[in-house]
């Protein structure tokens, strides 16, 4: 990996008190794309594959919303690196996560579901005896995920990847709830309207109101550029 601008922190960052320090990772295309309009999110390319690992080996844990376990089967460990498997967390407010995921089948690390007080309760069952941990956190159709940040601080996580959907990042975007976001941004356009953008949900009506970053780091990784920031903004009110 070659740093074209930039440099490498000393040393790590500290956690809030009250959540883990948040980084989100995504590798998309040129024109922004994480998955195709058929969920092909094959974006990675075998280097940056590596630097996924090391970023896994070096948090407390792993989150995905449950699409991603849905359409792609994750397991979430560390394997090309040398590195302790972190605790998997899925955001998952009805309890879908299917309870032979590979996730269930890591050695290490806990599995954390979020669901919601209405997750259907044998569902939830099921989760549980797959080995589950499960975590109840709000009461609506979603998530609270300001609440899960608090509980995840409080059971030891310290830094938390997200590996994310673009509903799953726009949701901690538009929450003040990141501290790093590191893209890489590989050379290929893939188009289409129904394909999924590293960020979704509501957005916004203006470029103005838009969440501001700052420009930590660019790196050349093979063909991949890798660009770190740190957000300027502190959520969307």
């Amino acid at each position: 990996m070659t740093v074209l601008w930039g440099r490498f922190e000393d040393r790590l960052p500290e956690a809030p008190a009250d959540r883990p320090h948040i980084i989100l990772n995504a590798a998309m295309t040129l024109d922004g794309k994480i998955a195709t309009q058929t969920r092909d999110s094959k974006i990675s390319s075998e280097i940056d594959l590596d630097r996924l690992h090391q970023l896994r080996a070096s948090v407390d844990a792993v989150l995905v919303g449950v699409e991603t376990v849905l359409a792609d089967d994750p397991e979430l460990t560390v394997r090309r690196v040398e590195g302790k498997d972190p605790d998997r967390v899925i955001v998952d407010s009805e309890a879908r996560t299917p309870a032979g995921a590979r996730l269930f089948k890591a050695t290490a690390g806990r599995t954390i579901i979020a669901v919601t007080a209405g997750a259907p309760e044998e569902r939830v069952d099921a989760l549980l005896h797959a080995g589950a941990e499960i975590i109840v956190s709000g009461s609506g159709d979603k998530v609270d995920l300001r609440l899960l940040m608090s509980r995840l601080r409080s059971m030891g996580i310290r830094r938390l990847l997200v590996e994310g959907g673009g509903n799953v990042n726009w949701s901690l975007v538009e929450l003040g709830l990141v501290d790093e976001i590191h893209v890489a941004v590989a050379p290929i356009i893939v188009g289409g309207r129904e394909a999924v953008t590293l960020v979704e949900g509501r957005g916004f009506s203006k470029v103005s109101e838009g969440f501001k970053l700052s420009l930590l780091r660019v790196e050349l990784l093979g063909e991949d550029l890798v660009l770190t920031y740190r957000p300027l903004t502190a959520g969307v009110e």
